[in-house]
């Protein structure tokens, strides 16, 4: 622990310094001639915001965090309980945090920037052994096509998620007016082979004319994922309620299907990367590649807005698209 890159400080019970790191002396800006364990941390740090954390964690036996800003550096900062009473502190630069966490999302960028050329050329092969497909090897070619074309699946996403990662609200954009109704139905017409044969059908509510500024290609996927996730959780003959309103400058689009609802841990991870719900709520036998929806809210933040989530009174998963750039009647923006 002494020789960690980040602050530990560990308090026991009765909220005494129990130990604490050399890095964590710094990050505090203590004198690390001074003897520290034994003292009451409340008179070490004073802070109101890391006190509440450590008082929360200690009654919820739950890990804590907050972004914390302390000797003119923003921290990030964990407080995990531990067994007989004792608590774990760790204190983080968020400088360093995101430094790593940059460097990471880079790393994937490359790793699926390099992976599409080996890639297309097995989908030439499947292609090939497709066109000379037997008896005894129909279901090995079949099944190994259907894997590669998840795998290019799952490589166009990372692109499209890297880069959606590193443009900024409102840049990197092909603004344009968006029929918002119109751009509902040319999505579900994609979509139509897979609900047709499912027997579930689309209840679109919205005014009669809906536009709003912003990039109607990322619009389209943002939509395409929405409705593609309710479908796989919808029963055969069911319905997607998809409604239309705007309010000022914003408007909303919710996507609620029928089918079993969002779990706790749902709620809280559904807009992670690779986070996928229990595949035995699901109705489909289709598997997505994990980062549907961490698209659709890496796209609504680059128009300004946000992606929610619950469960509807009456059952079944409501999620809402929240946009800014409403066009009102006349034409202003």
């Amino acid at each position: 622990m002494d020789s960690s890159a980040t602050g530990w400080i560990l308090l026991e019970r009765n909220g005494t310094v129990g130990h604490i790191n050399p890095r964590a002396e710094r990050i505090l800006q203590l004198d690390a001639g001074r003897l520290l364990v034994g003292q009451p941390f409340a008179e070490i740090c004073a802070d109101p915001g890391l006190a509440s954390s450590i008082r929360i964690a200690r009654r919820q036996d739950r890990p804590q965090r907050l972004e914390w800003h302390s000797g003119g550096q923003d921290l990030d900062v964990m407080v995990v309980p531990g067994r007989d009473g004792w608590l774990g502190v760790q204190l983080q630069s968020r400088r360093s945090l995101d430094a790593q966490l940059e460097q990471q999302e880079r790393w994937v960028s490359d790793v699926a920037h390099e992976l599409k050329t080996p890639l297309t050329a097995l989908l030439l092969v499947g292609d090939s052994l497709a066109a000379q497909v037997n008896s005894q090897n129909a279901r090995l070619v079949e099944r190994l096509q259907r894997e590669l074309l998840r795998l290019q699946e799952l490589v166009g996403d990372l692109l499209e998620l890297s880069r959606l990662e590193n443009t900024l609200p409102g840049t990197g954009q092909r603004v344009s007016v968006v029929d918002l109704p119109q751009l509902v139905e040319q999505v579900w017409a994609n979509l139509r082979p897979l609900a047709d044969p499912r027997q579930i059908h689309l209840a679109l509510e919205a005014p009669a004319a809906l536009q709003l500024r912003g990039d109607s290609s990322r619009l389209h996927r943002a939509l395409l994922n929405l409705f593609d996730n309710a479908l796989r959780y919808s029963p055969d003959g069911g319905e997607l309620r998809v409604s239309l309103d705007s309010r000022g400058d914003w408007c909303q689009l919710s996507v609620a299907d029928q089918g079993p609802g969002l779990s706790e841990d749902d709620l809280a991870h559904l807009f992670q990367r690779f986070y996928r719900g229990d595949p035995a709520r699901a109705r489909s036998q289709r598997i997505g590649s994990g980062l549907g929806l961490s698209i659709v809210q890496q796209i609504a933040v680059t128009h300004g807005g946000r992606i929610q989530a619950s469960n509807r009174p009456e059952g079944g998963a409501l999620l809402e698209l929240i946009l800014p750039g409403v066009v009102r009647p006349g034409g202003a923006g």
